[in-house]
C-alpha cells in the first residue's frame, strides 16, 4: 500500500498524508500513544492519502474536506489504534463514500485563516459501526464561550519523530496530545481556532495525517474544531482548526444524521 501526500498551494500546509515509505517532513513529538482511550477516532484512506477523523453516530464520520478529491468517493476507515501497522488493518477496514462541504475553497480568501474555507467533510459508512461510544458535536458558539487559552486534547493518525529517520510505529498510528486555544488578533476566527502547541516544552504540534482529526474540549469527547492546516512544512507551533461549532457546520453535518 503506498499512501502519498498531495501538493499544496503557496507556504501554507495541509495536513493530509505523506508517502509511507519516505520521511522528508520534519514532524514533532506531538503526545503519547493513545490506545484505545478515543475509540471513536480513525484513520481514513482512498489508498493515496491518509487522514484523521471522528465517529460521531454508528453511520457518520466526521473529517477535512482537503483530504480527497471529488463527492461520492469510497473510502476505508479503521479505529484499531496501530492503524496501518496493525496486523488486522485490511480485516478492520469500514467501507463508507467521503462528502465534502460543497462551499469547500483553498486559497479563494485572502490572509491566513482565509487561506481555507469550510474544510469540512464526513463518510457515511455502508454498514453502521459498533464502537463502545462516540465523539459528541459542540453546541452553537461553544468555543466563544471558553476562557482564554482553554486547552484541547488533539488526536489523530500523523507522524511522529523528529529529525530523525522515521520507525513503523511513528507513521499513521494514534496519538494524543494538548495543544491551547489561542486568540487570533485579540478574537478567534469565525471559521477556525488557531491552536498553539509548545515545541519549546517538547508538546509539538499537528502533522501530516491529523488533517480532520478532532480537538476535543480537554476532558470530554466534545469536538470543538478539526485539524484543517499549519503554517509551515515543520508541522510547528501553531495549527488552523476549522471550528464545528458554527450555524454552518453543524447544518452541514446535521444533513447526515
Amino acid at each position: 500500500m503506498r499512501l502519498t501526500r498531495r501538493a499544496t498551494p503557496v507556504l501554507l500546509v495541509v495536513v493530509s498524508a505523506l508517502v509511507l515509505a519516505a520521511a522528508p517532513a520534519r514532524a514533532i513529538l506531538n503526545g503519547a500513544p493513545d490506545g484505545n482511550g478515543h475509540p471513536y477516532v480513525g484513520l481514513v484512506t482512498n489508498f493515496n492519502s491518509v487522514c484523521s477523523g471522528a465517529a460521531i453516530s454508528p453511520t457518520v464520520f466526521v473529517t477535512a474536506a482537503h483530504c480527497f478529491d471529488y463527492a461520492g468517493e469510497p473510502v476505508f476507515v479503521t479505529f484499531n489504534p496501530e492503524g496501518v501497522f496493525s496486523e488486522t488493518f485490511e480485516a478492520d477496514l469500514v467501507t463508507g463514500i467521503w462528502y465534502p462541504d460543497p462551499a469547500f475553497c483553498i486559497g479563494c480568501a485572502p490572509g491566513l485563516p482565509g487561506f481555507d474555507t469550510h474544510d469540512l467533510a464526513v463518510v457515511v459508512f455502508d454498514q453502521p459501526v459498533d464502537l463502545p461510544y462516540f465523539a459528541q458535536l459542540p453546541w452553537q458558539y461553544q468555543a466563544d464561550a471558553l476562557p482564554k487559552k482553554s486547552q484541547v486534547t488533539s488526536v489523530g493518525y500523523g507522524i511522529q519523530a523528529r529529525e530523525k529517520k522515521l520507525q513503523p510505529g511513528e507513521l499513521f498510528t494514534r496519538y494524543a496530545g494538548v495543544s491551547t486555544i489561542s486568540p487570533a488578533n485579540g478574537r478567534l476566527s469565525a471559521e477556525f481556532l488557531k491552536l498553539s502547541a509548545n515545541p519549546g516544552q517538547g508538546r509539538g504540534g499537528i502533522c501530516f495525517g491529523d488533517s480532520g482529526g478532532p480537538n476535543l474540549l480537554a476532558g470530554t469527547d466534545t469536538i470543538l474544531s478539526i485539524n484543517s492546516f499549519v503554517t509551515n512544512g515543520n508541522c510547528a507551533g501553531v495549527t488552523y482548526s476549522y471550528r464545528l461549532d458554527t450555524p454552518e457546520a453543524l447544518g452541514f453535518i446535521g444533513g447526515f444524521l
